[in-house]
């Protein structure tokens, strides 16, 4: 007898259709499983055999034959426990029909109970797009799926009930849809704006920062504040959509991330150690998974200690940057997957941390201080819009009594521009300022005379390079938007400037 069961593999959040081939003959008792499988589906066969016999149901006992098709596609990980097991049963007649449009993909424990997976989202999401109208998945990842439209989703919490539920005998019921709106809540754990003293240019810059979603470097002795002004940046943050929240938990989907509560609901805020490696902060391994920076996507990566990470792990960070992806390319593996993250990077000034201050004494030497700051490149540097210095805060800014602007004020006025920028760069590949393009920098960061003439003295005096040129030119264009102002003014193009000399003052 011969049955098929349809389910979908990942190729970084690319899905490819897969079909489960059963075929059962007589002969001598042996099961064979074709199609290029990995290992964990190789051995799906003894947690199959097990899940069917303790699920009170008989095992056939003659030839077997499973293959996965496409034959050319490796299939990797448990997802198949559950089509198989279903081939198996509905070959042996025990099933009496499997739905064509019904896609499955279930983890078997031994005991027959349907086991949480891991990329359920992305492979629902690729199922929807193959015209698929249900799916069968286990009873624990639905909370990750309860925003999907478009397919009838079944929670399975044993075999048992999946194989009643195919042969009529009882009835699973669909996972109940809910609006994004209606599980969405507010983000208390970020470190309140009216919490951090002093440091008023600096918070004017993570100000900036996001409300043009640019990357920024903050560069201070120890104690100054910086892990702080990091940790306050996703509170002043746009709230997710919808679609920006999917994306975001497919990504900690496949990456086995998502907790109890299912669907992401806030901005990601990722802080690696610097010990982090290439392969973890870029992406990659045996299965090739995200890394932190996509793990980071549509919310803030912050890198503490920047000098100290591996000069390679420093230089993964450059395509991102630049085009928003980062591809992953192993041996057996590849794959694409989104990057769009908000850059905030903190670093001592020097080895000690005391160069430049104005109550301790540095301890380095020139040559140690060249080296320590060599550490990064130009090309990394170049590609962060901000350089902000922050120095030590004083005790009248601690002991003050006056409160400042919290997060939610701010986070008003950030909104405000951000709102300017999608509706200037509607139907366009971009949707904030720190997005744009170098053609796209010449139409819609337009100068009037007087910041012209300032930009051009600064691009001779301080040997701009050109991709700093543009970076000033977004940074000014979103200090505009902030403004309400439709052309770039001088005063614009000044406080740009002043975010991007911190280079030339250390490295220069």
């Amino acid at each position: 007898m011969f049955a098929k069961v349809e389910s979908i593999t990942l190729e970084g959040l690319k899905g490819f259709r897969v079909t489960i081939e059963t075929d059962i003959y007589d002969g001598l008792p042996a099961y064979e499983t074709v199609g290029l499988p990995g290992a964990a589906v190789k051995e799906s066969k003894e947690r199959v055999r097990s899940a069917i016999k303790n699920s009170f149901l008989k095992y056939p006992t003659k030839r077997i034959t499973v293959n996965l098709a496409p034959a050319d596609i490796r299939k990797e990980g448990p997802i198949y426990d559950l089509p198989i097991a279903l081939g198996l049963l509905s070959a042996s007649d025990q099933v009496s029909r499997i739905p064509k449009n019904c896609v499955f993909f279930d983890e078997l424990a031994l005991d027959g109970k349907v086991r949480k997976v891991n990329g359920i989202l992305p492979m629902l999401i690729e199922a929807v797009n193959f015209g698929f109208d249900s799916a069968v998945i286990p009873a624990e990842n639905a909370a990750e799926v309860e925003c999907l439209e478009k397919i009838k989703i079944y929670p399975a919490k044993t075999l048992l009930d999946v194989v009643n539920h195919l042969n009529g005998s009882t009835q699973i019921l669909p996972i109940e849809h809910k609006t994004f709106e209606n599980i969405i809540y507010i983000n208390k754990e970020y470190v309140d704006f009216s919490e951090i003293k002093g440091q008023t240019f600096a918070k004017r810059a993570m100000e900036i920062a996001a409300a043009g979603g640019h990357n920024i470097l903050l560069i201070g002795p120890p104690g100054a504040g910086k892990s702080m002004l990091a940790k306050s940046l996703p509170g002043i943050l746009p709230d997710l959509c919808f679609e920006e929240a999917l994306e975001i938990t497919k990504i900690h989907s496949i990456s086995g991330r998502l907790d109890e509560q299912g669907i992401i609901k806030t901005r990601p805020f990722r802080s690696p150690h610097h010990t982090t490696s290439t392969a973890a902060l870029a992406g990659g391994g045996t299965k090739v998974s995200p890394g932190e920076i996509s793990l980071a996507h549509f919310g803030v990566l912050f890198l503490d200690e920047l000098p100290e990470f591996k000069r390679e792990a420093l230089e993964a960070l450059r395509q991102p940057l630049e085009d928003g992806v980062v591809s992953v390319a192993r041996v057996n593996a590849k794959a694409i997957y989104p990057a769009d993250f908000m850059l905030v990077a903190a670093m001592n000034p020097c080895p000690c941390g005391n160069y430049g201050s104005k109550v301790r004494e540095c301890r380095c030497s020139p040559r140690q201080i060249n080296g320590y700051l060599g550490r990064i490149s130009g090309p990394l540097l170049d590609r962060i819009d901000m350089h902000i210095e922050l120095s030590e805060v004083t005790y009248n800014e601690i002991s003050s009594k006056i409160v400042d602007e919290n997060s939610e004020t701010i986070k008003k006025r950030v909104n405000l521009a951000r709102t300017t920028q999608q509706r200037r760069y509607k139907g366009l590949n971009a949707y904030t300022n720190a997005q744009l393009s170098s053609s796209q920098v010449k139409k819609f960061c337009e100068i009037d005379s007087s910041g012209e003439e300032l930009i051009k003295a600064a691009f001779s005096k301080l040997d701009i390079s050109a991709r700093s040129y543009n970076r000033i030119l977004k940074v000014a264009r979103t200090i505009a938007d902030m403004d309400m102002q439709e052309k770039i003014g001088a005063n614009h193009i000044a406080q740009a400037i002043q975010f991007r000399t911190l280079d030339r003052k250390y490295w220069g």
